[in-house]
């Protein structure tokens, strides 16, 4: 297939699918969604981690000389101090916990305090869209590095967001949005996954040797969003029983995603291989 054409499917695969499949939690009751998010959050940060030390680092590590070894380790520091500066200024990641600054406002809009009604729902839409932007690159980026890795990154986006946007429904509902507005806004916001893999596409594809560097800001990214905001969200609850769950659903997230890239590892070979013995009859 055309990588043009994978980069479209599996950018609208880690954004707007994983949209419309958090919008089957609209259609539970509060109370089974409050029970089922801790889960998808467990499995997230495996399959975050996975990705970020079993696929995208060493690919980063394997394009550059080993001169360049410790400015690729010095992107991958800057990367996540970066994440953390745009989480600051722009709520650029956002909390899963429901005890930030935007969720109390929420709160306190949601008893009829007025004037930010609807602010803290746009800030999401808004931070959402651009954080969908720059999923899109870095699937772009892993795509145009190895399809493997394409794959697995895009399942990584799909898998963290699912649990994120089913917050960012929550969030919407509360700020005033109707059901049919919450999920007509994320799927819009979620575009612009595809947006960023198209753009990046066309624009990466004659910088190959800016690929690592790419590769080592999502890597950074999913290492930033799985230790700096999922993590902490599943220390809430400390009994024997919650923590083995969420111990065994994180190597569930790792297992997947190491399985998975073992599995395009092999249908790649399998096309070499076939490519290699098709040159050798021409």
């Amino acid at each position: 297939m055309n990588l043009l054409l994978l980069i479209i499917a599996f950018t609208a695969l880690g954004g707007v699918l994983s949209v419309l499949a958090a919008s089957v939690f609209l259609l539970l009751s509060e109370k089974n969604r409050s029970k089922i998010l801790p889960h998808g959050v467990s499995f997230a940060i495996g399959a975050l981690l996975a990705v970020a030390f079993w696929g995208l680092i060493p690919h980063a590590f394997e394009q550059v000389p080993r001169a360049e070894f410790q400015n690729l380790s010095g992107a991958i520091m800057l990367g996540l101090l970066l994440f953390f500066v745009l989480e600051k200024l722009l709520i650029w990641r956002h909390c899963h916990s429901g005890s930030c600054e935007v969720h109390v406002e929420v709160e306190d809009n949601s008893h009829g305090h007025g004037h930010g009604h609807k602010s803290a729902g746009t800030m999401i839409l808004i931070g959402d869209g651009m954080h969908n932007f720059v999923d899109g690159v870095l699937i772009a980026a892993a795509f145009l590095t190895d399809v493997k890795l394409g794959i697995v990154t895009s399942l990584a986006v799909a898998a963290h967001e699912i649990p994120q946007e089913v917050g960012d429904f929550a969030i919407l509902l509360h700020s005033g949005f109707s059901k049919r507005k919450a999920l007509l806004y994320n799927v819009l916001a979620s575009l612009s996954t595809v947006v960023g893999g198209v753009l990046a596409y066309y624009s990466l594809e004659g910088l190959q040797d800016s690929l690592p560097y790419f590769l080592a800001m999502a890597a950074s990214s999913f290492i930033y969003i799985a230790v700096a905001d999922l993590i902490p969200s599943l220390h809430k609850k400390t009994d024997i029983k919650t923590s083995l769950q969420q111990i065994a659903l994180i190597l569930a997230g790792v297992t997947l995603i190491v399985s998975l890239h073992g599995v395009a590892h092999d249908i790649q070979l399998e096309g070499i291989a076939e490519d290699a013995h098709n040159h050798q009859h021409e």
